[in-house]
């Protein structure tokens, strides 16, 4: 599971620290559209050794050769889209100046962004600005001709693949979404198909489904395509294999080495199994400083919460750092005993809850270019319950996020906070509680409660998402206000929750729309989760005041006027939440999620919208990786350098040239 980094953009981003950029280093560098794109440092990269650093070149190798896989996931028209706008920005002969031209760059940037052509968060289809028919020229001056009509298409008609993934419950989600992770079925037959496979009983049940594309043949029988090597996507994972085979050699340890084998063959066969024992075999490891997720892991894009994108993730333990983790995870059984939820839903014991902080060296495929700042994983519950999980804070993300705010003027806080005194305690606190929740959140919330007997992991169906995240974060936010985060040090004060409570309140409410078109409805699982909770804690507060509506000027604010009440509202959800999820719940979820996640007042949107657009801010931000590179003398590699690029779309096009495989 994930904290998106748009969580961090739109709030740490508004409290500045003192800490300024090292030097010249500048963190932002390129805006466009609804987005910026920075980059990170790499802390502590000169104290690896030379093993150290060549096991993460190879590991960053491998994760960048499953680029080619999340564009096929995401639309089955993006990879011949990217190819025709890399072959027009390397190719094209033209005027290079004109504003149709830029409008076309404007354009590939987005896509490259998003991985394909629909927005990377808000999951719909977005335009270019040049016309159809100045497109079409770009593409007939570089010689294409019968499948421009079909690329053109894809690009520019409104009524082609409108929405990555379709939430209308009026509809089928499966065919009304863009995901290539069907082919020719309705939500009723894949239903049925993997319903047949499940087994209620199964201590151990396989993620049926997470690794294929289930397809309906021209007899009518419906099969899954599975991803492996000689099946989907054989190619760019024969690549991935390959780097990993020789990571393997350089790993620090033999658990490492173990479980690198372990994926390999899973990679080979694409048995579900073999991916469960590399997810066990994973977790138990933690000794080494070196680590990396590669794999078909999250089910957002998927209307039905079962299919997995490919991503790839390498890093680097900050050991200085992992202190507050580290005490956090220490401590789980004390938080899961305490928590407000049922005592049917709560582990009896915690097992294997390990945290650490870390700094990214290679973002990938679904974490590439827009990645979480912090991870839980594995997913399966029944791994967490019986072996554990390992929680992440992906601290170089942040930082670069806060100090990238630090180089423009305006920030969200001294718009829509509504008085000084939040303005002020924001700038002092939220620094560390944005941190620390996103520690809950990650180290304690997914890992906590637990499944009834027979509940399958994927009762929620498609509100399983929103759920799983608002279940985290109400965690989260319910222990941010506890004496227990004083007592261990983790908060300096019993005022420091405050902030973070407005905060949390403002944006779930207001400020996050920012993001959304005027008109559409709020589709993103962790906008969802976000607006669930600050709705619902706004409604049933209303009687007691416990979050105010204030006017002023014409402007609107979201008061909180009882912490401690509110405190309470996030513990009776959380308990529902709870509830819902450990007894599979279905009509229950959906209930929730509809009524309070989904629609935006229209009005309230027009002024947030307004507003936010006069700060000449961009609610989107993501990652250029740094570029890792040998270093020889007489022919042997003696080192490895780091180079910090700003050039965006120049490492999007090296990206296409050196890791397309598909």
């Amino acid at each position: 599971m994930l904290v998106l980094g748009g969580i961090v953009a739109a709030s740490s981003s508004c409290c500045g620290t003192s800490e300024k950029p090292e030097g010249n280093f500048r963190y932002l560098i390129d805006e466009f559209a609804d987005l910026k794109v920075m980059r990170y440092q790499i802390p502590g990269w000169d104290e690896l050794s030379l093993q150290q650093k060549e096991y993460i070149y190879h590991l960053g190798e491998a994760a960048k050769y499953g680029r080619d896989i999340i564009w096929a996931q995401n639309c089955e028209v993006n990879l011949p889209v990217r190819k025709a706008v890399e072959d027009i920005i390397a190719n094209y002969k033209g005027d290079r100046d004109c504003k149709d031209f830029q409008d076309f760059i404007v354009y590939a940037k987005r896509l490259f962004f998003s991985n394909g052509i629909h927005h990377h968060y808000g999951e719909e289809k977005f335009f270019p600005e040049c016309s159809r028919e100045y497109f079409d020229g770009l593409l007939a001056s570089l010689g294409y001709g019968n499948v421009r009509d079909e690329l053109l298409d894809a690009i520019y008609d409104p009524e082609f693949m409108l929405h990555r993934k379709s939430t209308d419950p009026a509809s089928d989600i499966v065919a009304a979404s863009a995901v290539n992770f069907y082919d020719g079925v309705t939500r009723e037959e894949v239903e049925a198909f993997y319903s047949a496979m499940a087994d209620p009983d199964d201590r151990t049940p396989v993620s049926y489904g997470l690794n294929s594309k289930v397809v309906k043949g021209q007899d009518g029988v419906i099969r899954e395509e599975v991803y492996r090597i000689g099946g989907l996507y054989g190619p760019a994972l024969e690549k991935i294999v390959a780097e990993l085979e020789k990571a393997a050699v350089l790993a620090e340890n033999d658990s490492q080495k173990k479980y690198i084998a372990t994926l390999i063959e899973y990679y080979r066969t694409g048995d579900l199994r073999l991916w469960d024992e590399y997810n066990i075999e994973w977790v138990q490891e933690t000794a080494g400083t070196v680590d990396f997720v590669n794999g078909f892991v999250e089910d957002y894009n998927d209307p039905l919460g079962r299919k997995a994108t490919w991503e790839g993730l390498v890093n680097i333990k900050d050991h200085a750092a992992s202190g507050r983790t580290e005490l956090i995870s220490a401590n789980a059984q004390w938080f899961e005993d305490h928590s407000p939820v049922d005592e049917r839903f709560k582990k009896k014991e915690v097992k294997g809850v390990s945290a650490k902080v870390i700094n990214a060296t290679t973002l990938a495929g679904d974490c590439y270019p827009a990645p979480p700042i912090g991870i839980n994983l594995p997913n399966a519950d029944w791994i967490r319950k019986d072996y554990g999980s390992k929680s992440v804070t992906i601290a170089n993300l942040t930082r670069a996020y806060d100090l990238a705010a630090q180089e423009s003027p305006k920030s969200t806080l001294s718009e829509f906070a509504f008085s000084d005194e939040e303005i002020k305690a924001a700038k002092k606190y939220l620094a560390i509680t944005n941190e620390v929740h996103t520690d809950l959140h990650e180290c304690l919330g997914h890992g906590s409660g637990q499944l009834l007997p027979g509940v399958p992991a994927g009762a929620l169906g498609e509100y399983s998402s929103t759920l799983e995240e608002a279940r985290a974060d109400l965690f989260g936010l319910y222990y941010m206000a506890d004496p227990k985060l004083v007592e261990l040090g983790i908060l300096p004060d019993a005022e420091a929750y405050k902030p973070e409570y407005s905060n949390y309140i403002r944006n779930g409410l207001m400020v996050q729309f920012s993001r959304v078109e005027l008109g559409k409805k709020n589709t993103e699982a962790h906008m969802q989760n976000r607006k669930l909770i600050a709705e619902w804690c706004y409604e049933m507060g209303a009687k007691d005041n416990v979050i105010e509506k204030v006017v002023r000027d014409g402007k609107t604010y979201f008061v909180v006027n009882d912490y401690d009440a509110l405190r309470g509202l996030f513990g009776e959800l959380l308990a529902e939440v709870q509830r819902i999820k450990s007894e599979g719940d279905y009509k229950a979820g959906k209930a929730l999620v509809e009524k309070y996640a989904v629609n935006i007042d229209p009005v309230l949107h027009k002024e947030v919208k307004e507003r936010y657009a006069a700060l000449a801010l961009k609610p989107y931000g993501g990652f250029v990786n740094p570029d890792i590179v040998p270093v020889k003398k007489f022919g042997k590699v003696v080192d490895y350098d780091i180079v910090y690029t700003d050039d965006y779309l120049g490492q999007m096009m090296e990206y296409g040239r050196l890791y397309s495989t598909l």
